[in-house]
């Protein structure tokens, strides 16, 4: 079996190569700074000739204005151009996109999976929650004044390391034509993970709830960012992912 794997030197990609390789299969590791661009189509025929396989785990590098949108559209509909006769088309997206598309982000992601729907390529699409490594990231757009403000809304993060072994397992699979969905193991608000996130690194600034402040500008309900019945569930909990990455 031959992979290519577009995004490779991403977060998740860089776990995918790695699983991937432990499972003796053929991996081609295709990203922009390795000389394939799927914006451009550079070399993208090429990385993606022969492959039985291709998961797409690339991310535009700004979520605002018109960047997504137009990074998503040009990427994903040249790796589909070239993926013509591939037996499985695999791409990670986010839990909650179609709740979240007054986000500019979001709205690229759905356009993303409708492109991706509309191709009638044998695909699967991986919903995931947000990962455990871009928890600071969510606290710092809730950044007001010296401290913090967040919603109460629930939330799932996950362990990239999870999401790539689901990748793994969805690639040595037969094509859903659905969509899929992961989540962690722990709930928590929002607000919550920030406070938890915050103490683990000894920083003292404090996270007001405020339930109309916004995500990615979405004004979300307590259930837009958990995952469906049914989900999948990744092993690692948050807690111990924080041990292990101050132990790091």
């Amino acid at each position: 079996m031959k992979i290519t794997v577009m995004g490779a030197t991403g977060r998740i990609g860089t776990h995918l190569v790695d699983k991937l390789e432990q499972a003796s299969v053929e991996v081609v590791a295709a990203s922009s700074s390795l000389g394939v661009n799927s914006v451009t189509g550079e070399s993208l025929g090429s990385a993606i000739a022969g492959a039985d396989v291709v998961i797409d785990v690339t991310n535009a590098a700004s979520f605002g204005d018109d960047t997504a949108l137009d990074f998503f559209k040009a990427s994903t509909r040249n790796l589909l151009a070239a993926s013509a006769g591939v037996k499985h088309y695999i791409a990670l997206s986010v839990v909650g996109t179609p709740h979240l598309v007054e986000s500019d982000y979001f709205r690229a992601k759905m356009v993303q999976e409708n492109l991706i729907r509309a191709a009638r390529r044998p695909y699967t699409i991986l919903h995931s929650t947000q990962f455990f490594e871009f928890i600071s990231g969510v606290v710092d757009m809730g950044a007001d004044g010296d401290g913090f403000r967040l919603p109460s809304a629930l939330v799932k993060p996950i362990a990239a390391d999870n999401v790539a072994e689901m990748l793994v397992e969805l690639a040595m699979g037969a094509a859903m034509n659905d969509t899929v969905e992961i989540g962690g193991c722990d709930q928590f608000g929002l607000d919550e993970i920030a406070r938890m996130h915050l103490t683990a690194n000894e920083d003292i600034r404090q996270v007001v709830t405020d339930d109309s402040a916004r995500y990615y500008g979405v004004e979300l309900n307590d259930d837009t960012l958990l995952p469906l019945a049914g989900a999948r569930v990744g092993s690692l909990s948050y807690v111990d992912w924080l041990y292990r990455s101050m132990a790091d």
